[in-house]
């Protein structure tokens, strides 16, 4: 095998319409290239024999959802996505797929496959999150020694894991700079924002188990003419233990598209992330786009913040609530942001999706080659 495969075998715990992220920054530039298909996690709903629903969403990319019975044992899943997997690629010719994970998990009923090239973009150390498999590590091994490239979704993981494979990369969070850069000009905010007067700080993202709703209180607590936007799903804590200060709106999850006017309103951005297991690796994607957006951060030392965007000076680190006010109120009182916004579009010059997505390619060629190479020396 010289060339590149003609098909893309996603395999994802995300689902394509939550929070747009990193795979579907990717694998929409990828399926320029590549017949895609993103396959998500089972709904358990079918009510007579399993099957997979495919959606077309771009002109070369559909959406997999596998529908299976209620009540399975995790064996008995196992079998059926597995049966489903061998189906779907009855059809089709392995050796002209290129098979992306993003789940170790999916390895447990792909594992008998042949694709022409195994590619683990591993985004975030998933075995440390809340309610996670305990066989997940296994599976992870596993699909490393499978690999034959694997890409790290920040530098702090790509530390941790580069022993363990030889053909590893990392690639931290990117953006879409002419998308957010809209921000910066945008003079309408979306009714829910514009109906509440004053100062804005704004966030971005899932409010899981990462997020810490105590700094957030304890900022709103001392501030209460600071107003909080917190735009995201509500996911694995419990809604009722949120904090019900007048100054904090919960505005929900908004479309990719949405975010740039919401971000232009904002006075300074926030990543208020608990420093735990769930966070240790995490490279977030807001960073960027707060930056692009032309707007103020402030957030937790997250190591892949720290380094390289408070190390050049491009965003405030606070560890309590104190350092947060101490940030904001400095921000706030910042009249002449021309330094410093130059700054930032000089660091994300280079930084872009598109170059993600060509430098990625280039170690996939790679790896074709060097495969290839092995196989006419065996």
């Amino acid at each position: 095998m010289k060339k590149l495969p003609a098909k893309l075998l996603c395999l994802s715990h995300l689902r394509w319409d939550f929070v747009y992220q990193r795979p579907q920054h990717l694998l929409t530039r990828f399926s320029e290239m590549f017949k895609t298909y993103f396959l998500e996690e089972p709904i358990q709903d079918a009510t007579d024999g399993a099957y997979l629903h495919l959606s077309n969403r771009l002109p070369n990319l559909w959406v997999v959802v596998p529908h299976i019975p209620k009540g399975l044992s995790k064996l008995e899943e196992k079998l059926m996505m597995k049966q489903l997997m061998d189906k779907f690629m009855e059809k089709e010719d392995s050796e002209d797929f290129l098979f992306w994970y993003y789940t170790p998990m999916a390895l447990s009923f792909t594992e008998q496959l042949s694709p022409a090239l195994t590619v683990y973009d591993c985004m975030d150390e998933l075995s440390l999150f809340k309610n996670a498999p305990a066989e997940l590590k296994d599976l992870e091994k596993r699909l490393i020694a499978k690999s034959d490239v694997v890409f790290t979704g920040g530098q702090s993981l790509y530390e941790a894991k580069k022993q363990q494979h030889a053909n590893m990369f990392p690639f931290p969070s990117s953006i879409d700079k002419s998308h957010f850069v809209k921000a910066r000009t945008n003079k309408v905010q979306p009714a829910d924002q514009a109906q509440v007067e004053g100062i804005k700080l704004g966030f971005y993202g899932v409010i899981d188990e990462r997020f810490d709703i105590n700094l957030i209180k304890a900022v709103a607590d001392a501030r209460p003419e600071w107003n909080f936007m917190l735009i995201g799903p509500v996911l694995k804590i419990n809604k009722a233990h949120l904090p019900k200060n007048k100054n904090i709106h919960y505005l929900g999850q908004k479309s990719y598209e949405q975010l740039p006017a919401y971000l232009s309103g904002w006075d300074v951005a926030l990543i208020p992330f608990m420093l735990n297991d769930s966070t240790k690796f995490i490279s977030p994607t807001k960073t960027p786009e707060y930056l692009s957006a032309g707007k103020p951060v402030v957030s937790t030392a997250i190591r892949d913040v720290v380094n390289p965007y408070a190390k050049n000076k491009l965003v405030h680190i606070g560890y309590t609530a104190e350092d947060f006010i101490d940030a904001i109120e400095l921000e706030l009182n910042n009249k002449n942001k021309k330094e410093w916004l130059a700054k930032v579009d000089a660091f994300l010059l280079k930084n872009s999706w598109d170059n993600t997505c060509e430098s990625m390619l280039t170690c996939i060629k790679n790896s074709i080659k060097d495969k290839h190479k092995i196989s006419i020396a065996s």
